[in-house]
């Protein structure tokens, strides 16, 4: 039962978290923005627009699967809540930090993430919303990367 409970816990971590991640990471790159950037200078007459990677059907389809892998991310903590309680580890100091990361991470996504990627889509701006929606992001990767570093090395475990 441990080893079955530990197979889902981190496959659904790889597939679930993981596109999560990627998804709120790629986003902000294909979003659509308010106004077009473009090169030039005063001594130029025509300014040459930028090729921009900006594709508003690559964004609804990120925003889409940020949202249905976090909803399926769900299953991350629950299974390995599962999987602590069958190996007697429930106490110990790296599931309880954990899993305080862990709904931080899922509290940022469902609060601020994805809420800012709908704003986004509806009434582009100028890329300010993205830019924010970057950091968010990245806070999102640090913290699940910091819960990997915690499942690998168990401070304060019985056995580490």
């Amino acid at each position: 039962m441990e080893g079955l409970l530990l197979s889902i816990h981190v496959l659904a971590g790889i597939v679930f978290v993981g596109g999560s991640a990627i998804a709120a990471s790629l986003f902000p790159r294909y979003a659509p923005v308010a106004a077009e950037v473009a090169v030039g200078s005063a001594a130029v007459d025509a300014p040459t627009p930028v090729p921009t990677e900006r594709n508003r059907a690559v964004a609804v389809a990120l925003h889409r699967v940020t949202r249905g892998y976090g909803l399926f991310g769900i299953v991350v903590p629950v299974v390995g809540i599962a999987a602590a309680m069958v190996q007697g580890r429930i106490g110990e100091i790296w599931i309880t930090v954990s899993m305080i990361l862990t709904a931080v991470a899922g509290g940022l996504l469902a609060l601020q993430i994805y809420p800012r990627q709908s704003e986004a889509l509806a009434t582009p701006d100028g890329g300010e919303r993205l830019r924010k929606l970057s950091m968010l992001a990245g806070i999102y990767n640090l913290l699940w990367a910091t819960v990997v570093v915690l499942m690998i090395v168990r401070p304060g475990s019985a056995t580490a």
